[in-house]
């Protein structure tokens, strides 16, 4: 069986003592190993590319730019290569991985922007022959952490800014479905960056405790569950580390008694179900307002969702694929049950789907839960699956309420036809990220990703303008020529522009 390994200094290399079984999730069947770095690969990594990085923050921004250049036409030419890794390991349908490898290519397209970017700010004669400029200058070797859901975008929000502006990076991506990863990895050296300035690690909690405690690494980027981002935010910043930490998400659509509901059931059904649900941007939670709009909505999906499609990523006409392991099906199916135990109403039952041919995958189908109320389990927690639950309230400042009061403050949005009821909707609302008559608000790459409450920990946000500021720091330069021959008296007090 074949072993995943590391990308050090260039080079792929394999720990021998720990691996860890990569599942084709439609199957069922373990088919490649993941090598788990010890602490001294790891090190390694660092040091690899600590030396890597005077040369690479010396080397121009145009320069970086062009090896991102060459890197976006290698994600291109290379898209079904990639596409078919993420299926086979994530189970993600190949038109759905299609599209979570365009996303990211389009974060690499603006790091191609970084001339631009990182060309700072000027003032000329600030005061008499003084002039003041700032520049944005790179950390040094900085890390990301990734999760298994997005194992090419969620990476390529991260690394390609971070190299741009001149940083070196040392990727820890998920064990679980590592290989297209890995794969685009290597493709940044092939399109000409320097060996180490791009490092992966594959492992587990060794391989990311050695990223948080060693003092080479400047900064850590994390994307998963809340708790672990809070252990990443809270480790990273006692070890003096710039942090950002993106964790879970309750995201609600609030379903508007004017709505057109044909739009809301088509939107919805693709942003509850697509991926599975394994999104932290997913809508699990319907708002409706009024009985009238809670009924149609239900009876709608109901109807809709009789005709999606769950099975393997080779075949494009499914809708969505199986759930990332064997013990997170059963994790998600606990959630279905504990919300009929607590009272909720079953509508469309996705926990024994019958998928021809992959009877071992680890499949759950799209699932409809109808009079769920907040204090139940299922609707507390991030279930991260194929499951949509409705709740019932009487107006549409009860619905706010409701989703400013729980933990997570990722996405939401609103279906309306009232262009004053959106406006109210979108000032007030304790979320990051709003839609409007628009599902899945996810910015485009040059707008910048992240959430509210704890959903982020740390002040910056995910990929476009907050990255360049995130990788870089400032430094402010005041540069003084006197005239030649005139020799200045010493001032003791403090400069002003009087």
């Amino acid at each position: 069986m074949n072993t995943i390994g590391h990308l050090i200094n260039g080079e792929v290399c394999t720990d021998s003592e720990r691996t860890q079984d990569v599942f084709n999730p439609a199957t069922g069947l373990a088919t490649r190993k993941v090598a788990l770095a010890s602490v001294e690969t790891v090190e390694q990594a660092i040091s690899c590319a600590e030396a890597a990085f005077p040369a690479w923050r010396n080397t121009p921004a145009i320069k970086r730019a062009r090896v991102m250049f060459r890197f976006k036409a290698l994600l291109e030419a290379n898209a079904d290569k990639i596409c078919q890794m993420i299926g086979e390991e994530h189970g993600k349908i190949s038109h759905d991985a299609a599209g979570e490898l365009q996303r990211g290519i389009e974060n690499v397209e603006y790091a191609c922007g970084a001339p631009e970017l990182l060309k700072g700010e000027h003032s000329k004669n600030v005061g008499s022959n003084v002039d003041s400029w700032s520049e944005f200058q790179p950390l040094g070797v900085v890390a990301g952490i990734t999760p298994f859901n997005f194992p090419a975008m969620v990476p390529l929000w991260m690394f390609p800014m971070a190299i741009a502006c001149g940083n070196c990076f040392i990727l820890k991506p998920s064990e679980r479905d590592p290989s297209s990863t890995l794969f685009i990895a290597q493709l940044l050296k092939e399109a000409g960056l320097p060996d180490g300035v791009m490092n992966v690690v594959n492992g587990d909690k060794v391989a990311v405790d050695v990223l948080l405690s060693d003092e080479r690494i400047k900064a850590v980027s994390f994307v998963g569950s809340t708790p672990i981002a809070e252990y990443i935010y809270s480790t990273a910043s006692a070890n003096g580390k710039r942090c950002q930490a993106l964790g879970g998400a309750k995201n609600h659509a609030i379903i508007m008694p004017d709505a057109d509901m044909g739009n809301v059931v088509s939107q919805l059904l693709g942003a509850a179900f697509g991926s599975s649900g394994e999104r932290c941007m997913a809508l699990s939670v319907a708002v409706a307002v009024g009985d009238d709009a809670g009924d149609a909505l239900v009876e709608s999906m109901a109807e809709a969702m009789s005709d999606l499609k769950v099975g393997a990523y080779s075949d494009s006409s499914n809708d969505f694929g199986p759930v990332i392991t064997a013990q997170h099906r059963d994790k998600v199916v606990g959630y279905i049950n504990h919300a009929e135990e607590q009272g909720a109403t079953i509508v469309v039952d996705g926990r024994s789907p019958e998928v021809e041919g992959f009877s071992n995958g680890f499949f759950v189908g799209g699932t409809l839960i109808d009079n769920v109320t907040p204090d139940m389990v299922s609707y507390k927690e991030e279930i991260f699956g194929p499951v949509l639950q409705v709740v019932r309230v009487n107006t549409m400042q009860e619905a706010m309420e409701l989703i400013d009061n729980h933990e997570y403050g990722n996405g939401t949005c609103i279906f309306t036809r009232d262009g004053e009821a959106a406006r109210y909707f979108s000032d007030n609302i304790k979320v990051g990220m709003v839609g409007i008559n628009v599902p899945l608000p996810v910015p485009v790459a040059y707008h910048s990703f992240g959430g509210w409450k704890r959903s982020l920990f740390g002040d910056l946000h995910a990929y476009g303008p907050d990255a360049v500021r995130f990788y870089t720091k400032r430094k402010t330069i005041t540069q003084r020529w006197p005239s030649s021959g005139i020799r200045e008296g010493a001032e003791f007090s403090m400069p002003t522009m009087n």
